[in-house]
């Protein structure tokens, strides 16, 4: 081993107190390379002895082939921190971007998707917040730069398509269903927002429609903006063919609710080679096709027929106990509101079972009658041949739909999707896109680990990067948190190995 060419020298003060100095000989005359500090107490004195260490580790000329690890103590009234950071986070969502082949986007792009995860906020206030947590730096003039994401759409809903075959998706099956986002404003134009039925219950404010196609797991394949006064049967075909255009396979059976399936849908689908699941609209079928279901299908938990109606399509129908409970209930419920109206000759707005003539409102029996034979009882339009998907696959199917209700819900609440408080057509479907995106992250992460994607968001900010500054030193040090178990295991089921 070298001999070191410095030395650590205690000498005690005239105040009692005892220097740490750094030194060396030459010439047998004593040199001070460095006063590292005076010590009043045994914790300052290892601090002081600490910093010496590192001093002669850093200035050696020759340095031992067996260096000692210098000393890493600190007290903590001795220390600063300078800030707080979440680099931690955002790069388990970088590489889930990644995973989602996201990656080749500009990094803006895929940090304003990651704080649509984060903190769902107006864009210029993202930009400050991204410089908060990550201390990353973007230019303010955002809003300019956000148009130029909309050149990127068939790249992204490309790079969706083969994040979903990477879960063994075969597209044999998809779900198709529409949603409403509204604006933070009371001004239509007239090309995209408009005044329309509004499932955010805004029907005075100008909102958009968007139809979203989803896998049989509930990830997000493409989407569509359609203007706000759309009507959402007329919305289907369109983002069906788009899907075929992008990915050209064997035409996917299309589940969808009961709200798509006009006679015009249908045909349409059928001539383009479609097999369709919709939900059936009982209630506005004839009442000789209602006795004839309600004859035919015996009143028992789970019970199914199929008919055929006019050699069109068949309708599957099904009897629950629970529902039959449910719907009794609500029926009467109506029953008695309808009554109480009648009784004050009011309409009662949308009240069930009431009826106008000439001048007077009255109780709709046909309508009443036509309830009590629905009773429990749910209906299903198909195309699709009994020997290919039998009853019980049709209504299973079917009821996959709750993943595309799920997948609007997540963009809502967890990413804040609406209100739109952007004007410019450009800038409104590049929001859409920008929270497509944060969906499609929010979809893999619930796919690859059965947690929702607000638990792993809220798991992933209780840890950060701590920085702390030694001011006798001048040395910074960065310092992660740590890591919960339960995360762990979450990073684990995403084959993400944790950093150390």
């Amino acid at each position: 081993m070298s001999k070191s060419k410095y030395r650590i020298r205690t000498v005690r003060t005239a105040s009692g107190a005892t220097a740490i100095q750094v030194i060396w000989y030459e010439n047998n005359t004593r040199k001070i390379a460095k006063h590292v500090g005076s010590a009043k107490n045994s914790e300052e004195i290892e601090v002081l002895f600490s910093q010496a260490k590192q001093y002669i580790a850093e200035n050696e000329p020759q340095q031992s082939l067996f260096d000692e690890p210098v000393s890493r103590v600190v007290y903590f009234d001795q220390i600063e921190i300078t800030k707080v950071s979440h680099q931690f986070a955002r790069n388990i969502l970088m590489l889930l971007m990644q995973r989602c082949n996201l990656d080749v986007l500009d990094f803006l792009y895929l940090d304003l998707a990651i704080m649509r995860i984060i903190e769902p906020c107006s864009k210029l206030r993202s930009i400050e917040l991204i410089q908060r947590y990550f201390n990353i730096s973007y230019t303010q003039y955002v809003y300019e730069r956000l148009p130029k994401l909309l050149d990127q759409q068939t790249t992204i809903e490309n790079a969706a398509i083969k994040t979903a075959r990477c879960f063994s998706e075969k597209f044999s099956l998809l779900l198709y269903d529409v949603t409403t986002l509204y604006f933070e404003t009371h001004k239509a134009d007239d090309e995209l927002q408009a005044r329309g039925f509004s499932k955010d219950d805004k029907s005075k404010q100008p909102q958009i429609v968007i139809g979203l196609l989803v896998t049989q797991q509930g990830f997000p394949l493409i989407h569509e903006i359609f203007k706000g006064n759309t009507f959402e049967g007329h919305t289907m075909l369109a983002v069906i063919e788009k899907f075929q255009a992008t990915y050209k396979t064997e035409k996917p059976i299309i589940v969808a609710d009961a709200a798509m399936l006009s006679q015009a849908n249908r045909k349409d689908l059928e001539e383009r080679g479609y097999q369709y699941i919709v939900g059936a609209r009982l209630s506005n079928a004839k009442l000789t096709l209602l006795e004839t279901i309600s004859r035919t299908l015996p009143k028992q938990d789970g019970a199914t027929i199929r008919v055929s109606y006019l050699d069109e399509y068949d309708i599957v129908c099904s009897y629950s106990e629970a529902r039959f409970k449910k719907d009794k209930r609500e029926m009467q419920k109506q029953i008695e509101k309808a009554k109480l109206f009648i009784a004050k000759n009011e309409s009662g707005r949308r009240i069930k079972f009431i009826k106008k003539e000439n001048a007077s409102y009255l109780f709709d029996d046909a309508l009443r009658q036509k309830t009590e034979i629905l009773l429990g009882i749910k209906g299903y339009c198909t195309n699709i041949p009994e020997d290919v998907l039998s009853n019980d696959d049709i209504i299973s199917h079917y009821h996959s739909l709750w993943r595309v209700e799920q997948a609007f819900r997540m963009s809502k609440s967890d990413l804040r999707a609406r209100p739109i408080f952007h004007q410019t057509h450009d800038a409104i479907k590049a929001h859409v896109l920008i929270c497509f995106m944060a969906l499609m992250i929010g979809k893999y992460i619930e796919i690859k680990t059965g947690h929702s994607l607000r638990k792993v968001r809220d798991l992933l900010w209780q840890v950060h990067e701590v920085y702390l500054l030694d001011p006798k030193s001048g040395r910074e040090r960065e310092v992660l948190s740590p890591i919960p178990i339960e995360l762990k295991n979450i990073l684990n089921a995403l084959d993400i190995k944790i950093p150390h």
